[in-house]
């Protein structure tokens, strides 16, 4: 008899901290949603990695944060595109003022690497649209 009330009580725990630890999930993925809506997407990316890795058996949290995964990860990699965009756009006139040789190819292996910075960016946005679009046909 002992041993049944023994395996109810585990069975019980064990039950109870299920629940617990779905409710910490649930509480992490609100936290990930206040992160996305405030723009700050790095930090939202960094959640997301954590609650997979922490609560691996909450699945619909998980299917909601990938969600804002893909989201956050598409919003900061045009912010990015933004940012070298920018920069692409003073190199020239940095290039034509510009007093030496040496400072001009310096400037101009910058450039290329801003051109192929931008190039890798588009693609990755490319690339998110893409798989977000096939996420919504198999809905």
């Amino acid at each position: 008899m002992k041993k049944y009330v023994f395996i109810i009580q585990i069975l019980f725990i064990a039950v109870a901290c299920e629940q617990n630890q779905g409710s910490k999930a649930t509480q992490m993925l609100e936290n990930i949603e206040t992160y996305y809506n405030k723009g700050d997407y790095k930090r939202a990316l960094d959640s997301i990695s954590v609650l997979r890795v922490k609560y691996p058996s909450a699945i619909e949290e998980r299917k909601k944060a990938l969600v804002i995964w893909q989201k956050a990860s598409l919003k900061q990699a045009e912010q990015e595109i933004v940012k070298t965009d920018s920069a692409l756009q003073n190199i020239p006139s940095r290039i034509a003022s510009a007093k030496t040789l040496l400072q001009k190819n310096l400037l101009g292996v910058k450039r290329d690497s801003l051109k192929a910075r931008y190039d890798a960016m588009c693609s990755v946005v490319r690339m998110i649209r893409i798989r977000m679009k096939e996420e919504i046909c198999k809905e």
